[in-house]
């Protein structure tokens, strides 16, 4: 009986985080290929790209959410202008916000940082630089795809 536990709590972990989101490295939209940082609990979630001086050209931040709805992003102390692409759970883009402008306020003038969301519930946002999207011909419809390590 001593064993059994230990064992069924492996199995799980196998079975289910090491085969999970916590495994996806990249994306992938119209074949192009982005590495990605997963936010997947709420403290990653709020934190997001706050503070981050840069992304390299083919990186961003992909927020995994535990339910689909109008998740709105607020750029306060976050430093690079974003494409906020909201995605839903058949992995289809539904709502992009191009070169999302950063809002580096402080203090009580936070409050004036503007938040941005979508018109349709999504499952997923994907953040990657300001400008993306139209470089690579993406938009609404588009079908992302998850590439695990």
């Amino acid at each position: 009986m001593i064993f059994i536990v230990p064992s069924l709590v492996l199995l799980i972990y196998f079975l289910f985080y090491r085969t999970g989101i916590k495994n996806i490295s990249k994306v992938a939209i119209k074949g192009k290929a982005i590495s990605v940082e997963i936010a997947d609990t709420e403290v990653k979630r709020m934190k997001g790209l706050m503070f981050k001086e840069s992304l390299g050209n083919n990186s961003g931040m992909l927020f995994i959410f535990p339910n689909l709805a109008k998740h709105s992003f607020w750029m306060a102390n976050t430093k690079i202008s974003l494409d906020i692409i909201w995605i839903g759970e058949d992995l289809k883009i539904v709502y992009i916000s191009p070169n999302t402008p950063p809002c580096t306020q402080t203090g009580t003038l936070q409050a004036y940082c503007q938040s941005y969301a979508p018109s349709i519930p999504a499952k997923y946002v994907l953040e990657v630089n300001g400008g993306w999207c139209e470089k690579n011909t993406v938009m609404v419809g588009d079908e992302m795809s998850l590439k695990y390590d």
